[in-house]
């Protein structure tokens, strides 16, 4: 039904509740085929019609444009802001579970910009929980919706990201590709710029660098152009990563200070704490004499992410990231047990982050000489990878799995390892 169909009917509804003809509701402002007219859905009364009615009526101008009372709407605005708040504080479950009972509230069927702001949390909290098959099943109902442009780019943007954390490539192209790609791309703004990292982000996991190398160029003129911090934290960011992946990874570290920088002064705690902590790892792969301080800064980013809205595989990451920097400084019971940590919260759909764990863990135990444990998690990191698509991603972890092998003396299993790195790399 449409908002002038609902409004009708609740204007019928109350009209016959009171025991007035159409004639009596209408007398002497109004004519009776008019009121008829509303009352059908052919006519969208004027605010000033509408305030009449609700006078004549004996009932609130809000119910009869949104189908709840006055009181009911404050409550459903409070409720949404204490699923906002839930979720901005890294509340997940509590955050989830909240924009489910508002979803389950009727009140909210002729809310529709409400109920797309409550669907769009939903989303939000979901992938945040790790559950990206659902948060992409809400994203594309959204996405059939009418939408107001801004809105219609965030889905976009977290559509584009579940769909690279699932490992499905190709769909987060496509899905960046849809707004930004053609003539009709409307101009570059913030939100554009950030839809662009999220579609470099799946260029570069797919393996295509130089579509990659190109579009970040494209991404950082645009940033500049814009001038604001939001355009210019996403492109350099994504830069850093580009160049980064491209084996330049002194230009990558300074793409991503400056990116760094400029979040520190402008950014909301969860996107410093996600930040830093990427940043972190990015000095770490590119200068290993610094480990020391990088274990530091990621002890810190662990209470960090543990304080923020970060996700459950964010935690994750930073709790294998800082793993990695006690196995370098030589704590491997500390690197144990950062890593376990790490690989425990991760959901089913952290494939990918999953054998990044193990492998971790298989080449600490390889180092102390504790074999058969080195054995049990290089093989865990085979049961992650299979089901996981052909990317670069996972041609990088096969081939690293292959050494480890190696190393362990399995030259069989290294083989087949190999052979799988190179099928995912296309050869």
């Amino acid at each position: 039904m449409t908002t002038s169909d609902l409004v009708g009917l609740r204007i019928k509804t109350v009209r016959r509740q009171r025991g007035l003809s159409q004639a009596q509701l209408a007398h002497p402002e109004l004519s009776d085929s008019y009121v008829s007219l509303i009352e059908s859905g052919k006519r969208t009364p004027t605010p000033a019609v509408l305030e009449l009615l609700a006078q004549k009526l004996d009932c609130s101008l809000s119910y009869l444009i949104n189908g709840v009372t006055a009181e009911q709407m404050e409550d459903i605005e409070l409720a949404l802001g204490y699923a906002r708040l839930a979720l901005e504080n890294g509340e997940v479950s509590e955050a989830r579970t909240r924009y489910e009972e508002l979803l389950a509230n009727n009140n909210l069927t002729g809310l529709t910009s409400l109920r797309q702001d409550t669907e769009f949390g939903l989303a939000l909290a979901t992938q945040a929980s790790g559950d990206l098959d659902g948060a992409i099943a809400i994203l594309l109902r959204l996405r059939e919706e009418e939408l107001s442009s801004e809105r219609r780019v965030e889905v976009a943007i977290n559509l584009c990201r579940a769909y690279r954390e699932s490992e499905r490539l190709t769909e987060a192209v496509e899905v960046g590709e849809r707004m930004l790609s053609g003539t009709a791309r409307p101009a570059w703004n913030d939100l554009l710029v950030e839809l662009g990292g999220s579609l470099l982000a799946a260029y570069m996991e797919r393996g295509d660098l130089l579509r990659a190398r190109q579009f970040a160029a494209e991404l950082l003129n645009a940033a500049d152009a814009l001038g604001t911090p939001r355009s210019i934290v996403a492109a350099n960011w994504m830069a850093s990563n580009t160049a980064y992946a491209t084996g330049h990874s002194e230009e990558a570290l300074s793409f991503a200070e400056r990116a760094m920088a400029v979040q520190l002064e402008h950014g909301q705690p969860r996107s410093i704490a996600l930040m830093r902590a990427a940043l972190t790892q990015k000095r770490l792969e590119a200068r290993p004499h610094e480990a020391g301080a990088a274990r530091d800064v990621l002890r810190g980013a662990v209470v960090e992410h543990e304080q923020t809205s970060t996700s459950t595989i964010e935690r994750a990451r930073v709790q294998i990231e800082l793993a990695r920097a006690e196995a370098i400084t030589g704590d491997f019971d500390q690197a144990v047990r950062h890593a376990t940590a790490g690989k425990d919260l991760l959901p089913h759909s952290g494939l990918a982050l999953g054998a990044e764990a193990d492998l971790l863990l298989s080449r600490i135990y390889g180092a102390v000489g504790r074999t058969a444990e080195a054995d049990q998690h290089v093989a865990a990191v085979r049961d992650w990878l299979a089901p996981l698509p052909d990317s670069r991603r996972s041609a990088a972890t096969w081939y690293a799995t292959a050494e480890t092998m190696e190393q362990l003396g399995d030259s069989h299993g290294a083989v087949g390892a190999y052979q799988r790195a190179l099928a995912c790399a296309g050869l």
